[in-house]
């Protein structure tokens, strides 16, 4: 199906079943309309989010179909989190047609046919099904493949790193109770040398008992080597616990950060198995290498990326991905005034983040990119801010991954400035 309003129309002719389906956590409501928006049927239809209830819904769907000389079924729904999954994997399994309507839109046509602000589980499938007659819809994209596979890796990724942050702030927080100089000797509380240590001895009073030489045995039997593990680094260490003002603790506090320090070791594991597989399911996408040759951009940039966009190919421009991260510029304007441009924000927002996140490395290790934003922020006509400059950045971000990964061609920072021309008054200035 093609993505223009009109073509979206033209998809709905007098053979089409439109049904609209209210999807639940456990129980669907359906509702089925011709493509002039008449209903034809008297009940609506609730059926469970099982096998059983699927197939009621298929044989509901068929028997209306056949009865009313309908050659095609389009269903329409809402994307309710993750309700909608299995539901569609059905759907598409028996050659049916599933589009998305727009939440925003049911909340805001709901009041049409009957005047009421009501929200039901019923009200809602005849609101859906309208959005679709009128071609106010949207094609879903699930990924398929090694698509659908690095999705679920940068996942299971994003939730790691969630919890590996919890982990060290709790970390963080026992030792400001317990040993709030310990994170004087040390400038990042996970230091090898200083976790061995509270492996050990958690308490700063336990670290008193071990001294100096018990310390360093500590970091012998673990061949730890280099500045860390000094033997002056292991006098700092036991002063400060000497002099520590952390509130004092016995077993169930030595036992709770034992429980933190194993429960950061889990994450940390998990978290390096997790990237080496992104990092070699990545490198299977075609002409992927050829975006590391960008200074700044990562592995795991480019699997966000691409966990996101899924197969780049199914779009027909870098304006259509520029739309899908919500980087779309819109503006409020009427007769005579003209309202300031902005951002969407419609759309993808873990892209949006992930280009937003890479600007930082890339800004500060690329010169092409950072001589692209250093134009936009001083140009002399309409200079940008920092925020705006970014934005435009991640634009042209967007339009380098699209070239290499469809085309298959090489990053060429040269001909990429080249392609940039500026204006006379950026070099008088």
């Amino acid at each position: 199906m093609n993505y223009t309003q009109n073509e979206k129309i033209e998809q709905v002719t007098d053979t089409t079943l439109v049904i609209g389906v209210d999807v639940g956590s456990q129980l669907h409501y359906a509702r089925a309309f011709d493509n002039r928006g008449k209903e034809l049927t008297k009940r609506v239809l609730s059926f469970q989010n099982s096998i059983e209830g699927f197939n009621t819904f298929n044989q509901w769907a068929e028997k209306i179909r056949t009865e009313n000389d309908k050659t095609d079924i389009m269903i329409g729904c809402e994307p309710t989190g993750h309700y909608w999954f299995a539901f569609a994997k059905y759907v598409a399994d028996h050659q049916m047609t599933l589009v998305m309507v727009n939440p925003f839109s049911v909340k805001k046509i709901k009041e049409l046919d009957d005047n009421s602000p009501k929200k039901t589980d019923t009200k809602d499938p005849k609101t859906i099904a309208k959005l679709v007659v009128d071609g106010r819809y949207s094609i879903p994209y699930m990924p398929e493949g090694i698509y659908a596979e690095i999705r679920d890796l940068m996942y299971s990724r994003d939730r790691i790193v969630k919890q590996h942050n919890i982990s060290a702030n709790r970390i963080q927080r026992w030792l400001a109770v317990h040993f709030p100089e310990y994170q004087g000797v040390y400038t990042r509380f996970d230091a090898t040398s200083g976790l061995a240590v509270l492996e050990k001895a958690p308490l700063p009073k336990d670290i008193v008992a071990l001294g100096i030489d018990g310390i360093r045995k500590i970091w012998h039997d673990k061949r730890m080597r280099g500045r860390g593990v000094t033997e002056d680094r292991a006098k700092i260490l036991v002063e400060a616990a000497h002099n520590s003002i952390g509130l004092d603790g016995g077993a169930g506090t030595r036992s709770e950060l034992y429980m933190l320090l194993e429960e950061h070791r889990l994450w940390i594991s998990q978290l390096e198995a997790v990237e080496k597989a992104l990092e070699e399911t990545t490198l299977k996408v075609d002409h992927v290498e050829k975006l590391l040759a960008i200074k700044g951009v990562g592995i795991i940039t480019i699997a966000g990326f691409i966990a996101e966009v899924g197969d780049i190919r199914r779009f027909k421009s870098p304006k259509q991905i520029q739309k899908y991260a919500g980087l779309e510029l819109v503006e409020n304007s009427s007769g005579k005034h003209k309202g300031r441009s902005r951002i969407s924000k419609r759309g993808r927002r873990k892209l949006r983040r992930i280009l937003y996140q890479v600007m930082i490395p890339l800004l500060a290790r690329n010169k092409e990119f950072r001589e692209i934003y250093d134009y936009y922020v001083i140009r002399v006509k309409n200079p940008l801010k920092r925020r705006q400059a970014m934005v435009v950045v991640s634009c042209k971000l967007i339009r380098v991954f699209y070239a290499v990964l469809t085309k298959g061609v090489d990053y060429d920072r040269f001909k990429m400035m080249s392609d940039i021309h500026r204006d006379s008054e950026f070099i008088a200035a």
